[in-house]
């Protein structure tokens, strides 16, 4: 039957698999493999709405060592995967991204004196860029930063078509602006605290004084002017890399841009003095949004290239010792943090912790509870990412209790805040990790 059906039939046929039923399929026979490893296939797949959610966890250690695993949640069958990954051995606290069909590898340590093991008494702190397509299992080397980073801040965003001609062009004038101060001298010594928070003073064009509400304005009305045509195949991204740990295991305030087209990193505006250490971040519409660990916003301009201070009506009571995490759903700029909650209707008395989820009133600049998580906020470093496409924030919270590592995956869906559901707990290879995964572990999500 196979071989008589038209090529176009079993296409069909084919695109409508889950991937993992498509990876098997391609075993079947050299017809099924070609048809289904063609760009045409994949566009297909993406035009006609058969993807499904993928959640990728990286950075898990067993036995103290960096394992290089790589476990997968294929959503819509509710089912793990590992993928043994011998180029991450021994590298952690590096920060992920996904862009298209790949997961770009970012930064990260690695011991010197203990190959492999989780070791920050003596390490190396990376400058490299891995990427990984989950569709072949293959890696590849991206083109390193300008600057090495440990588990620095990734913002994805969706560039108009001209962005890349006109950040040439700045690039060009800033090189220029920089040999007229310099006067043509090159320094011998190198500050190697230039690039943290310790400094205190900057030139004066570094700073900007913009309104967000104008920037938010002009972002959507430049990408409703050419929705239509960066839409499908041709869409254009960058990854921006802010904050991190140096070389010197010091706070960085600097950033740098990434043009996978040119393969390409490009220094930007250092973020605003007093911003202080930078821990989450995510892009929505358009504008990198940065929370400090002193409960400070940002936002990064992408498409004009600079930084908004960002003064909130009231500040948001959390426990600082839980980081709070930055998300975006559809132009909606979420954060989860945890805070005490009072019990028992006597004021004052703090007797549980809970992790809510709060949304950023654009507008006024207010933060607005949306719902709280059913469950204890067990995990310090619980990860969390948004599927755009659904309009869904996944969560993955893993701890150490009786000896055991235990994780759970939660969904919330932001379009009907009906409340979070379970989608996967305690799936048995957690059993056999350190409970250093929960604090080296990063996620991502990609639609396959």
């Amino acid at each position: 039957m196979n071989a008589r059906l038209p090529d176009d039939v079993l296409e069909m046929c084919l695109v409508r698999l889950p991937l993992a039923s498509l990876v098997n399929a391609r075993l079947v026979c050299k017809k099924w493999r070609n048809l289904t490893a063609t760009p045409r296939f994949m566009q297909i797949r993406r035009e006609g709405s058969f993807l499904s959610s993928w959640l990728f966890v990286f950075g898990l250690v067993k036995n103290g060592y960096c394992s290089g695993e790589i476990h997968a949640l294929d959503v819509s069958q509710n089912q793990w995967h590992k993928i043994d990954s011998q180029i991450l051995k021994g590298r952690f606290f590096f920060s992920v991204a996904s862009i298209h069909d790949d997961v770009y590898v970012v930064g990260g340590c690695s011991s010197l004196t203990n190959l492999g093991r989780v070791d920050r008494s003596s390490f190396k702190t990376h400058k490299g860029v891995l990427v990984f397509s989950p569709l072949t299992k293959s890696w590849r080397k991206a083109t390193a930063m300008k600057h090495a980073r440990s588990s620095p801040v990734l913002g994805i965003s969706e560039v108009s078509q001209d962005y890349f001609l006109s950040r040439n062009q700045q690039s060009r004038a800033e090189k220029r602006l920089h040999r007229s101060r310099a006067g043509g001298a090159t320094d011998v010594y190198e500050d190697p605290h230039r690039l943290s928070v310790r400094r205190q003073s900057r030139h004066s064009l570094d700073e900007n004084e913009v309104s967000l509400s104008d920037t938010i304005k002009l972002t959507r009305q430049k990408h409703e002017g050419s929705g239509s045509s960066s839409r499908g195949g041709g869409r254009k991204f960058v990854m921006i890399a802010v904050g991190g740990l140096g070389s010197w295991d010091e706070a960085l305030d600097s950033g740098e841009i990434y043009d996978p087209v040119s393969n390409k990193w490009t220094d930007i505006q250092r973020m605003p003095l007093d911003f202080g250490v930078a821990c989450s971040g995510v892009v929505c519409d358009a504008v990198f949004y940065v929370y400090s660990e002193n409960d400070k916003l940002v936002g990064y301009d992408v498409d004009r290239g600079y930084w908004i201070r960002i003064q909130t009506v009231s500040s948001l009571p959390r426990v600082h010792e839980y980081l709070p995490k930055l998300v975006s759903c559809k132009g909606r700029l979420l954060m989860l943090s945890v805070s005490w909650c009072e019990g028992d209707g006597q004021i004052g008395r703090r007797n549980k912790a809970v992790r809510k989820l709060w949304e950023l009133d654009l507008a006024h600049l207010k933060w607005e509870q949306v719902s709280t998580h059913p469950d204890a906020p067990m995990d310090w470093n619980a990860a969390f990412v948004a599927d755009e496409e659904d309009d869904v924030v996944f969560g993955v919270e893993m701890f150490k209790i009786f000896g055991q590592v235990i994780d759970f995956v939660t969904v919330f869906d932001a379009a009907s805040t009906s409340g979070w559901n379970h989608i996967s707990r305690n799936h048995n290879v957690a059993h056999d990790l350190d409970a250093s995964s929960c604090m080296t572990k990063s996620m991502t999500l990609l639609r396959l």
